[in-house]
């Protein structure tokens, strides 16, 4: 038999250490957890737990996230053709991962589950990360939903805050009451929310920063689409915006500028990726696992979410020293980077630069 590589070898104890890790919080607890026990269930020692990951918190964001990306994904009956069938629709898909009434106490999903918010709160940088990456989730959600909407409808992400600020708020409910929330009626109040904004719409902004025109390769590393949960397409003509988790839901910009055709790509960045960057792909996962089934393929948002631990795609983008309050983006065209911009509301400059002459003049 061969002989694995040291990266297989890694690998294969980071699958034992998850695996390990998911038993130890489905059967205790994030609190009540041990490092120690881990390492013991993993037949590892304690320094090759921390070899992968560097505490127990950002071990349990890893756990949550590998279970999120590869559990079965909840589906409706049937995908909704318009936003209030789609609302509903995302609302079951939601309600029926809860425990609800009949629901045997503390099971271990539950239990593995009800510190996620508490670990985020105790955490600035977390909390801060997790509010940008609920603004990404409202986005992809908005996006979804003014597919569905009639021809120059109303920008549909106060809409998909809303549904999720209740569902959000049903998940705490139900975890520390099972059986008081009632998921009919969570599904009806977001049913309801088709038609309560019909004013939203982006806000032009008045002063982006000023782009530079570029004309140099563009040679990406590979990724996976948290989003479609595929190979990301990061050659594609369009913009791609490097984002700490602190800026995350800057992404918004770039998507409202862009131009038809455009692919937009958020690629996450962070200072601690082994603890904040599982944090975002949890988050989408979250989403994107009920989306799918909620409304039909071609509603589906476009825009590609990519996590970017190593920093490789900043530093195919030329960005340097990325970290939680990253903010820059590039166009990309024909294989080439013909355009820069740096600093907030640089995502907005990248995406509304006008084509030709080294695309350096924003629209």
């Amino acid at each position: 038999m061969a002989r694995l590589s040291r990266a297989e070898l890694q690998e294969v104890t980071r699958t034992k250490v998850l695996a390990a890790a998911a038993a130890e919080f489905a059967e205790r607890g994030f609190r009540d957890a041990k490092v120690d026990a881990i390492a013991e269930r993993a037949e590892l020692t304690r320094g090759a737990v921390y070899s992968n990951f560097p505490g127990k918190r950002a071990l349990y964001f890893a756990v949550l996230a590998e279970r999120a990306e590869r559990g079965p994904a909840p589906a409706p009956p049937a995908p909704g053709r318009t936003v209030r069938e789609a609302l509903g629709a995302f609302a079951r898909a939601w309600m029926s991962r809860l425990p609800l009434a009949g629901s045997d106490g503390r099971p271990g999903e539950a239990r593995m589950d009800e510190d996620l918010i508490p670990e985020v709160q105790a955490d600035e940088p977390a909390r801060h990360a997790f509010a940008q990456l609920m603004k990404v989730d409202a986005l992809l959600l908005g996006l979804a939903l003014e597919r569905l909407g009639p021809e120059r409808a109303a920008r549909g992400v106060r809409t998909a805050e809303a549904a999720l600020t209740l569902l959000h708020g049903a998940s705490r409910t139900a975890a520390a009451a099972p059986g008081f929330t009632e998921p009919f009626d969570v599904v009806r109040a977001c049913e309801h929310l088709d038609g309560v904004y019909p004013d939203d719409a982006w806000p032009e902004p008045a002063y982006p920063p000023p782009v530079q025109g570029a004309d140099d390769p563009w040679s990406p590393p590979d990724a996976a689409d948290l989003v479609a949960a595929a190979p990301a397409d990061l050659a594609a003509d369009g913009v791609l915006c490097v984002l700490g988790v602190h800026r995350a839901g800057a992404v918004e910009e770039a998507v409202r500028a862009a131009r038809p055709g455009d692919r937009v790509t958020a690629a996450i960045t962070a200072d601690a990726p082994a603890e904040l960057l599982p944090l975002a792909r949890l988050a989408v996962a979250d989403l994107t696992g009920c989306l799918r089934g909620a409304v039909p393929a071609e509603a589906l948002p476009r825009l590609q979410v990519v996590c970017d631990p190593e920093g490789a795609i900043a530093a195919a983008a030329g960005v340097a020293g990325p970290g939680d309050g990253t903010e820059a983006a590039v166009r990309i065209a024909n294989g080439r980077v013909t355009a820069r911009a740096t600093g907030r509301l640089a995502c907005h400059a990248a995406a509304a630069v006008r084509p030709g002459a080294g695309e350096g003049a924003a629209e």
